[in-house]
């Protein structure tokens, strides 16, 4: 793998600002990788009651085809998004992206269900070189007082693609099954990941860096001993393993009595990501003028209210909760997102790697473990669950306090407590 050069400079041109022709390309760009990676990597979710039946496993275990695949992305974000501080940012989301959408052609021609839990392992260790150093691009290309609307629009590009991972499989289930349904949305992933691979230019203001263990280990160790960082990355577990839980155990609830909901049904209602779409890029621009304590602290109040409004046996009732949930889960991750690649100070790629772990850490570990709850007592367990874990990450956001919630923070930077 060549290395990545910077094609300026630093300080031979303004980094990238809101409005301008050159950060057009940046966003469809990385809009298109969001579109393949979570679009690829949420594809199965709708399919989880399918899969359980089709090789006669257990809730729980159907969920592992979801839990393998962040677990796996999990493990390498860190690993991979070091290389990126070697090999140059845009080098290692192409070679990501493209090997992710290549085995999205494969995992539908699984034999048994190890084979398809392999397979997943192998994807998420591929799409672990898009998320983490695509927020280390942004943060290096966008100029701070856009950062927060260029990142809810890589959070909404996120959005859209797990929309149309899980809508698009729960359609395609019904026509020909769960084969046909992960195969036409890898299809898709692998046209995305091409378009990002045309349209993203190279970094302008990256500077790589020789591989060095001892380095890698002392920004490892700085980035953990930072414990504003440290209360982020809780977050980050909260967030996503309370709302990975909710997706994962719905799907069955509603294709059970007394809903009976089909596949094509249950995905459609996916579609409530777009108002997470709307929310990452609302949260972004408050947070740009106002802060982003407030909307961290009000993403997570309307996360909990949206759960709890799942609780009654009514579909209404659950579409609203669904619609306020996804909303307050997408400002908050979009806003915690945010806050960690402007908080650290060095190895800013390996920080949103370490948020990132975090993240998808709670998606495969809580995600699994509400498979309990939820086999041994319904849904109601399963809400106490979520609610349990929101409340854990509200108290960490509640201590991050002022200190460096406004835009000129941003600029200016944090010293580690």
């Amino acid at each position: 793998m060549l290395r990545e050069t910077p094609v300026a400079e630093e300080g031979a041109r303004q980094r990238l600002r809101y409005g301008e022709p050159g950060m057009g390309r940046v966003r469809l760009g990385l809009f298109a990788a969001g579109l393949a990676t979570f679009a690829l990597l949420y594809s199965v979710q709708p399919l989880l009651p399918q899969l359980a039946l089709a090789f006669r496993v257990s809730p729980a275990g159907s969920s592992l085809a979801m839990s393998a695949g962040t677990g796996a992305l999990a493990l390498a974000v860190i690993p991979v998004s070091s290389l990126s501080e070697v090999f140059g940012r845009r080098r290692v989301m192409v070679t990501s992206v493209l090997a992710a959408g290549v085995l999205g052609l494969l995992v539908p021609l699984s034999p048994s269900f190890p084979v398809l839990v392999a397979l997943r392992i192998l994807q998420g260790f591929a799409l672990a070189g898009v998320p983490a150093v695509a927020m280390a691009y942004l943060a290096e290309e966008v100029d701070g007082g856009s950062l927060g609307r260029a990142m809810g629009l890589l959070i909404g590009g996120n959005a859209i693609g797990g929309l149309v991972g899980r809508v698009g499989a729960g359609a395609l289930t019904d026509v020909g099954g769960w084969r046909l349904a992960v195969f036409g949305v890898g299809a898709f992933a692998l046209a995305c990941a091409l378009l990002f691979v045309l349209l993203l230019p190279g970094s302008a203001f990256f500077t790589p860096v020789p591989f060095r263990a001892r380095v890698l280990g002392s920004s490892l160790w700085a980035n953990l001993r930072d414990t504003r960082l440290l209360r982020l990355y809780v977050i980050g577990f909260a967030l996503m393993g309370a709302f990975v839980t909710v997706y994962n155990y719905l799907t069955f609830r509603l294709s059970a009595a007394p809903f009976g909901l089909s596949a094509t049904v249950i995905g459609s209602l996916f579609v409530v990501y777009l108002a997470g779409t709307a929310a990452s890029a609302l949260a972004g621009r408050i947070a740009d003028r106002f802060g982003r304590f407030p909307v961290l602290l009000g993403g997570f109040c309307v996360t909990v209210c949206g759960v709890l409004l799942t609780l009654p046996a009514a579909l209404a009732s659950i579409v609203c909760g669904l619609v306020v949930m996804t909303s307050g889960f997408f400002a908050a991750h979009s806003v915690a997102s945010g806050w960690v690649g402007a908080r650290a100070r060095i190895a800013p790629a390996q920080a949103s790697a370490l948020y990132l772990c975090a993240y998808y850490i709670g998606s495969s570990v809580a995600g699994s473990f509400g498979g309990v709850f939820y086999g041994r007592g319904g849904w109601p367990p399963t809400v106490g669950f979520v609610v349990v874990l929101l409340l854990a990450g509200l108290s960490c956001a509640a201590t991050l306090g002022r200190g460096d919630q406004r835009r000129g923070d941003q600029r200016r930077g944090d010293r580690p407590e």
